[in-house]
């Protein structure tokens, strides 16, 4: 999910004043998760999701009263803990207003216009400053009912991230860490979007958010287990990732702010982002791919630019030795979270992240760079830069000459440059030929044909799924601090 292509861009605004005005900002918030108000906050808002119906109302006339005394448990512990959220005044004002109104109308369909437009976390990136989230929202990856969930979240936005974002704009991308949740985000969802909000009224959407914690926790348990089952020997800088969270959510921090802003730059041939269209999941998983693929080429080239000033002997500031240091642990990342993660997680029903993850484990086997030999598992390192930049490239030529392409020519052209790479399911009709009744009719003839496992897992991964298939699942919910 794209949060800068989705998202028009508003002004910037940031926390102003003295170092320890912010200081007080972010120390008033600490220890919130034991706070009385807060835990009874969150016991209230799971008792209401048991009366919510999926749509977020409460239909039954008998549990209204249960309802409104959940809800009056959730006003007074918001206004309780208002004073250690200052920057978020205006918003647990409109958040309180949204909730009485709720109730005083009978607990129809909610809408949380007023809150959501007065949340903006984007105007307040510094590092380990808290929010107290409270929505009626879905969950993506995890429940697609609209009940009202309670999330306290922290900034993680270091100081080389910053600097980093003042080169690689998005003023849109907030990263988060999660300090406590109720159920809706006891699920494999890593993210907060606006649009997951009960409200009548789409806002003008300004912010998306990330849980940097359990992208980087999910990362630390799942290449461990498969680094150690395909016998891979980690560089040190990456094994160190494994051990360490807070240098691992930082790095994906680096990963996903350039990936983001990357949906919507480039010889881009279509929506990139593919808002309310139907097609071919492929397509999906090339788009994601583009914009890992470009992170991991931008990282190259600030590795390259940085050690170049080292080699130098310019002297480089603090938040640029992190960035260089981070540039480099950016790579791994990308590789590995999508040849040990996204390759075998999910079902095998369109999983576009899937299809990206096998394809680009197949395109280092195909250029010599990565070996599955005496079944073990090696990458030679020093030429990964290289191969993963002409996988980007080729993407990156398929966009450029799809500009001058009908759709459906782009689609079947997508497709001959994955299967170029993976092998097609043995009944596939697009790796036969599609029909001419398909080819000369409407692009949703040409979609209904793909397979929903159109590039069914190798051997190797059929092996290898088997014995992650309980690391993965044991990831689900999973936070900074398991």
């Amino acid at each position: 999910m794209s949060i800068s292509a989705a998202h028009p861009i508003r002004e910037h605004k940031a926390i102003v004043g003295e170092p320890e005005v912010v200081e007080d900002a972010q120390s008033l918030a600490r220890g919130v998760e034991q706070d009385p108000a807060w835990l009874a906050l969150k016991d209230a808002a799971i008792a209401l999701q048991g009366l919510q119906m999926q749509d977020g109302s409460v239909p039954d006339d008998d549990d209204i009263p249960a309802a409104r005394m959940q809800v009056k448990t959730i006003v007074s512990a918001i206004r309780e803990l208002a004073p250690r959220f200052p920057h978020d005044a205006g918003y647990l004002e409109a958040l309180v207003g949204d909730f009485l109104r709720w109730s005083a109308e009978g607990f129809g369909v909610p809408d949380f216009f007023d809150a959501l437009v007065a949340f903006q976390p984007q105007q307040h990136r510094v590092d380990g400053l808290r929010h107290l989230v409270v929505f009626p929202m879905y969950t993506q990856n995890g429940s697609r009912d609209r009940y009202v969930e309670a999330v306290l979240v922290e900034v993680v936005w270091p100081e080389f991230i910053a600097a980093l974002e003042a080169e690689y704009t998005n003023r849109l991308f907030v990263s988060l860490r999660l300090v406590d949740f109720t159920p809706g985000y006891d699920t494999n969802s890593a993210v907060l979007f606006p649009e997951t909000v009960a409200s009548s009224t789409v806002p003008v959407f300004t912010w998306g958010a990330i849980f940097q914690d359990r992208e980087a926790a999910r990362y630390r348990h799942v290449v461990a287990a498969a680094s150690e089952i395909t016998k891979l020997d980690l560089p040190e800088d990456a094994a160190r990732m494994l051990t360490d969270q807070a240098l691992t959510e930082q790095t994906f921090v680096m990963w996903d702010i350039i990936h983001d802003r990357t949906h919507m730059r480039g010889d881009l041939p279509f929506d990139p982002f593919m808002i309310k269209q139907r097609m071919p999941y492929f397509l999906y998983a090339l788009e994601e791919l583009r914009c890992d693929l470009t992170a991991f080429r931008e990282c190259v080239r600030i590795r390259a630019r940085l050690q170049a000033r080292l080699d130098e002997g310019d002297e480089l500031s603090a938040a640029e030795r992190d960035m260089l240091q981070h540039a480099r642990l950016a790579q791994y990342a990308v590789v590995f979270d999508r040849i040990f993660r996204f390759a075998i997680t999910g079902s095998r029903a369109r999983n576009y992240d899937g299809l990206g993850g096998q394809l680009l484990f197949a395109w280092l086997h195909r250029h010599d760079v990565l070996h599955w030999t005496d079944t073990r598992l090696t990458i030679d390192w020093d030429e990964v830069p290289d191969a993963v930049v002409a996988l980007a490239d080729a993407i990156d030529r398929l966009y450029w000459e799809s500009i001058d392409r009908p759709k459906t020519a782009h689609w079947l052209a997508a497709y001959e440059l994955v299967r170029g790479v993976l092998t097609p399911h043995p009944a596939s009709r697009w790796a036969r030929g599609l029909p001419e009744e398909v080819l000369a009719g409407p692009p949703s003839g040409f979609t209904d044909e793909v397979r929903e496992d159109e590039f069914p897992l190798s051997m190797f991964y059929e092996a290898l799924e088997r014995k992650m298939r309980p690391v993965i699942a044991s990831t689900e919910g999973i936070r900074g601090s398991d």
